[in-house]
């Protein structure tokens, strides 16, 4: 398979099993009290972590994980740096076909102003804040709701 035959499969694969997240924690220790952190996962039923080893492969970063509970594997990036240069080029390259494309562009803003240093304010986290739960419509997993971490962001 040619690079851009690869890079068409990887769109395809995210477009359908990929997510692009953004996680926040409660941290009373920083002066924000909250952590955020950007991510992509994009996971697999076990009998396809072939399929994840190759996208790991092509973009030489982040790991594999296995979840027990539901017999899958994850591939995930997490580090800052490898998703400013390697995975958000990518897909602004390459693009998404799906609704995908809606949460990735917010995602986007949100990992630059996260490389700029903007979560590290009120007013730059609160705009993060507000920009990622447009994200992930479904709110799946998430910890906070978007007035509890307001509430941090104010103590």
């Amino acid at each position: 398979m040619d690079t851009l035959d690869l890079a068409s499969w990887i769109v395809g694969f995210v477009d359908g099993e990929g997510c692009f997240q953004v996680s926040f924690t409660h941290r009373e220790k920083l002066q924000t009290n909250i952590e955020v952190r950007a991510s992509f996962s994009v996971s697999q039923n076990s009998r396809s972590k072939s399929s994840l080893l190759k996208i790991e492969e092509f973009f030489g970063c982040g790991s594999l994980r296995y979840s027990q509970k539901d017999d899958t594997f994850i591939y995930e990036v997490r580090n800052l740096d490898d998703l400013y240069t390697k995975i958000l080029p990518f897909f602004r390259s390459y693009g998404l076909l799906t609704y995908k494309k809606k949460d990735f562009d917010s995602w986007a803003t949100i990992v630059f102003k996260i490389k700029q240093g903007h979560h590290l304010n009120k007013t730059g986290l609160k705009e993060i804040i507000e920009n990622a739960y447009t994200m992930n419509s479904k709110g799946f997993g998430r910890k906070y709701t978007k007035d509890d971490l307001l509430k941090f962001l104010e103590s």
